[in-house]
């Protein structure tokens, strides 16, 4: 099943590239590698903001890391033209805005990983991957999210 298709059928319409916040740019691509810039959880046009084990639970932090997802391939495919060309999402690394007694930021990021199986099949949208808990994210954001990939 084409990537389009796949899409369709789990109901999510690509967004476009979000215009960077600071001094960096969405993606940058060298060789057949793609390095996509974090991007924030958001909701409704925001920032979705919260902290985990504080203002909000695991599951909605899942969702928040599933809607960063869907963003992560609004930009990787401006990158690459189409996510048809797209061999490997290769690496996530996700930052959690969570308390110090926190401990499932693996399984927020899950809400990105599952969403990447999904979309491009085992094969392709395993991932290698770092969840980590931290202090604070721009814009007081709950999840932040970053991806490299391989390109055909």
């Amino acid at each position: 099943m084409a990537i389009q298709d796949r899409l369709q059928a789990l109901g999510i319409t690509l967004p476009p590239v979000a215009v960077p916040a600071a001094a960096y740019v969405p993606f940058v691509r060298t060789g057949q590698l793609v390095f996509l810039s974090g991007h924030i959880a958001k909701k409704d046009g925001r920032a979705w903001v919260g902290q985990l084990g504080l203002t909000m639970g695991t599951e909605e932090g899942k969702a928040a890391a599933r809607a960063i997802a869907i963003d992560l391939l609004g930009t990787l495919q401006a990158a690459a033209g189409s996510l048809d060309n797209v061999a490997r999402i290769v690496k996530v690394m996700s930052l959690v805005n969570s308390t110090a007694t926190f401990t499932e930021q693996h399984l927020v990021t899950n809400g990105c990983s599952e969403l990447m199986s999904e979309v491009f099949g085992p094969e392709i949208g395993a991932h290698a991957r770092s969840a980590f808990g931290v202090a604070q994210i721009p814009q007081g954001a709950c999840v932040e999210i970053e991806l490299v990939a391989e390109l055909k």
